[in-house]
């Protein structure tokens, strides 16, 4: 529903220096498409790149009424908080959106199109309010359909929950089409699908759906692709997160010919909610071995896909010590490592290819 040229506004109220609005951010570093302005009032007339470290330029403005200025006709909730749930503070300059006559566009687990208040805010003919955190209809049971594709399919699996799994797959992506090669992107969470315009919101499906979902996505997307093309399928959650059930649907449902996986430099346990207990991230060898046995059952081909690579995410890190951490992970698994993001993802392709 959201068109590639329409303007857009994103919503990120307290998400724009913080994890929560990975989905804004997200779509600030990847989206072609116009975004005029972001609305974050703890940022208002701040320089975007410096809060953010994206090189966009956008004016960030403290409430939808400043936005307006800037002529967007969509609205996008740039934020992923914990549970879903519609942040109140958020409410208001929604409210001013769909009032103004613009659209409205969220990914959140609260459904804003059966919000009474949001949906008699839409007065103009055509107007639309795009729930995308739904379950598609028409799904099936999987069959392992993906197996007989010919084109080579990488899932990215990540050792955390928000590592940077979409990042490294748009990064590939964009760098095999500078080579002129056929890549196709599956987006699987709310910022993927915003960006691509396509996909599964799989965390939206239930679970004996959720393979034959990422099922009918993986074979829509690779329509039409040879045995040279590159599917790129967007991972969510982790083995390693006690919460996370989202690794083995993907993994059936996709039938990968390869792995990548995408880990934070330096974290050694997934990121739980204040008072919650650690969970240990195990080490890097022992995962990719889990990940490569799970991914060689329940496939008809009886292939067993490997872990080429590892996308390492060292945004917290200064240049120097992001080079280090590159070459030490590469040593401890014997794998092609690099930060997509940061340093480009030829070797990241090499290794794929």
């Amino acid at each position: 529903m959201l068109s590639p040229s329409a303007p857009v506004v994103l919503l990120l109220h307290g998400g724009l220096n913080d994890l929560s609005g990975k989905t804004g951010l997200a779509m600030l570093r990847y989206r072609s498409g116009p975004i005029v302005a972001v609305i974050d009032p703890a940022f208002a007339g701040s320089d975007l790149q410096q809060v953010s470290g994206i090189e966009r330029a956008v004016p960030v403005v403290a409430d939808m009424a400043a936005a307006l200025a800037y002529g967007p006709e969509v609205a996008v909730v740039g934020l992923a908080p914990s549970g879903g749930r519609l942040p109140q503070a958020m409410r208001a300059d929604l409210l001013a959106a769909l009032q103004a006559g613009l659209n409205l566009a969220s990914g959140l687990h609260s459904r804003l199109g059966d919000d009474p208040e949001l949906a008699a805010a839409c007065s103009r003919a055509g107007q639309w309010i795009w729930d995308l955190r739904q379950e598609p209809a028409g799904l099936e049971v999987a069959a392992a359909r993906a197996a007989a594709l010919p084109c080579r399919r990488v899932l990215a699996v990540g050792s955390d929950m928000a590592v940077g799994k979409m990042s490294a797959c748009l990064e590939l992506q964009a760098e095999a089409r500078r080579r002129g090669l056929d890549a196709r992107f599956v987006g699987t969470g709310q910022a993927g699908i915003l960006i691509s315009g396509q996909g599964v919101a799989l965390d939206a499906v239930r679970i004996d759906y959720a393979a034959g979902a990422v099922e009918a996505a993986v074979l829509a997307a690779a329509a039409g692709a040879g045995p040279e093309a590159l599917l790129l399928v967007e991972g969510q959650g982790s083995l390693c997160h006690p919460g996370s059930s989202a690794t083995l649907p993907l993994l059936r449902g996709s039938q990968p010919t390869d792995l990548l996986l995408v880990h934070r430099a330096g974290q050694s346990h997934v990121r739980t909610r204040p008072g919650e207990v650690p969970v240990a991230i195990a080490p890097l060898s022992e995962l990719i071995a889990a990940l490569e046995a799970l991914a060689a059952l329940g496939r008809p081909d009886g292939l067993r896909p490997r872990v080429r690579a590892v996308a390492l995410n060292t945004a917290r890190l200064d240049a120097a010590a992001a080079q280090l951490a590159v070459a030490a992970t590469a040593a401890e698994v014997g794998l092609p490592c690099a930060d997509p993001v940061r340093h480009g993802a030829e070797v990241l392709l090499q290794a794929l290819q």
